[in-house]
């Protein structure tokens, strides 16, 4: 038990290097450029292809959520048959 509190007490000792691994690309200017350009597109679907097809299955899912809200309501008001 007291070797698992000596390392305990190293933890914080320990040096944090802020240096990352590996250099990431700036593409931050780029992607101003894409969706600053006027090219008659809402600013949502000029991503690209991907875009527009995260658009249209939100769209489809909430289309039919909407529609099955609706028909469970429209059943759940109608009373039951008695037998």
């Amino acid at each position: 038990m007291w070797r698992n509190l000596l390392s305990l007490r190293q933890i914080p000792r320990r040096t944090i290097s802020t240096a990352s691994r590996r250099q990431i690309e700036n593409r931050v200017p780029e992607k101003q450029k894409l969706f600053q350009e006027d090219n008659d597109l809402p600013v949502h679907l000029k991503g690209g292809v991907m875009d527009a097809l995260l658009y249209r299955v939100t769209m489809g899912l909430s289309v039919f959520g909407t529609a099955y809200a609706v028909y469970y309501l429209a059943v759940s008001s109608m009373p039951k048959k008695q037998n």
